[in-house]
C-alpha cells in the first residue's frame, strides 16, 4: 500500500508521550517527515529514542505559550525542510479542582497552553499553508470540549475554546485547500488519565474508582489506546479527508453521541 503522507512535512506539538507520540509515530510510518515538539529540552532525547525515524525525524523543544518562539520555529522548519503541510496541535495540560477552588491564575495557566498554544502555532503556520493551497490543521481537543463535568471547569473551558476556534478558522480557510478539524478523545490510556486516576483514588479511597466510573459510561467498556486516536489523525491529514473541515470528531468508545 502506498504511504499516505509521502513527501509531507508534519509538525506535532506535545509529542513526547501519549497521543502526540502515537501520532508522530504513525505519520513517520506513512512517509511523512516529522518535526516532533515537546515543552522541555530534557524531553527531546526521550522523543528521539521513542520515535527513531532517522533522517525523517527532527525533535525539538518548544514552549507553545511563547508566540515569538512559535513563529521562529516555523521559519526555522521552513528553512530546513522547505515546506510545512500538517500541523497537529496536541500540547496540553490538565488540572482538577472544584470551580470555587480554581483561581483566575489556574484558568490562565490552562488557557495559555491549551488554547493560546493552538492559536500561536496556527497563526504561525497557516499563512504558509494558504500560500501553497494545501494544508491540514488538526487540533487535539477532548470530550471535555463537548460537555460539562464537575471539577474540570478550567480544563473544559479551554477545550470548548479549542473546538470553537477550530470551527472559526475552518470557515475562514474553507476555499483555500486547508482543512481544520478537532479530534475529541475520551478516556485514553495516557499519563494524564493516570494522574486523574491517582487524584480520584486519593479522594475516594478506591484505586479503581475512576476506571469503574469511566467504564460505566463507555459502551465499549474499555479505556482507549493512543493509537486509536492517531489513526483518525492520520486519516484527517491525508488527501482522502479533503472534504472534511470544521468538524470536532469524537474518539470515545461511544460515550457521547452527537
Amino acid at each position: 500500500m502506498a504511504e499516505w503522507l509521502s513527501g509531507k512535512v508534519a509538525l506535532v506539538t506535545g509529542a513526547r508521550r501519549g497521543i502526540g507520540l502515537a501520532i508522530a509515530h504513525n505519520y513517520l510510518r506513512q512517509g511523512a517527515r516529522v518535526v516532533a515538539l515537546c515543552s522541555h529540552p530534557d524531553g527531546v532525547a526521550q522523543m528521539q529514542a521513542a520515535l527513531g525515524g532517522g533522517d525523517q525525524l527532527v525533535c525539538m523543544a518548544l514552549d507553545v505559550r511563547d508566540e515569538a518562539a512559535c513563529r521562529q520555529l516555523t521559519q526555522d522548519v521552513l528553512a530546513r525542510m522547505g515546506r510545512i503541510d500538517i500541523l497537529v496541535n496536541n500540547a496540553g495540560i490538565y488540572r482538577s479542582k472544584s470551580f470555587l477552588n480554581h483561581s483566575a491564575n489556574d484558568f490562565r495557566e490552562l488557557m495559555e497552553v491549551n488554547l493560546f498554544g493552538v492559536l500561536h502555532m496556527t497563526q504561525a503556520v497557516l499563512p504558509h499553508l494558504i500560500e501553497q493551497r494545501w494544508g491540514r490543521i488538526i487540533n487535539i481537543a477532548s470530550t471535555a470540549g463537548k460537555w460539562g463535568s464537575r471539577l474540570q471547569s478550567a480544563y473544559n473551558t479551554s477545550k470548548h475554546a479549542v473546538v470553537g476556534l477550530t470551527r472559526c478558522v475552518a470557515l475562514e480557510t474553507a476555499q483555500t485547500g486547508v482543512t481544520v478539524n478537532a479530534i475529541c478523545p475520551g478516556f485514553v490510556q495516557t499519563d494524564m488519565v493516570e494522574e486523574l486516576k491517582a487524584q480520584t483514588a486519593a479522594a475516594s479511597g478506591d484505586p479503581e474508582a475512576l476506571i469503574k466510573n469511566v467504564l460505566s459510561r463507555v459502551p465499549m467498556n474499555r479505556i482507549l489506546h493512543p493509537d486509536e486516536v492517531a489513526s483518525l489523525a492520520l486519516y484527517l491529514a491525508s488527501d482522502a479527508a479533503s472534504a472534511i473541515t470544521a468538524q470536532s470528531l469524537l474518539v470515545d468508545g461511544g460515550m457521547l453521541m452527537t
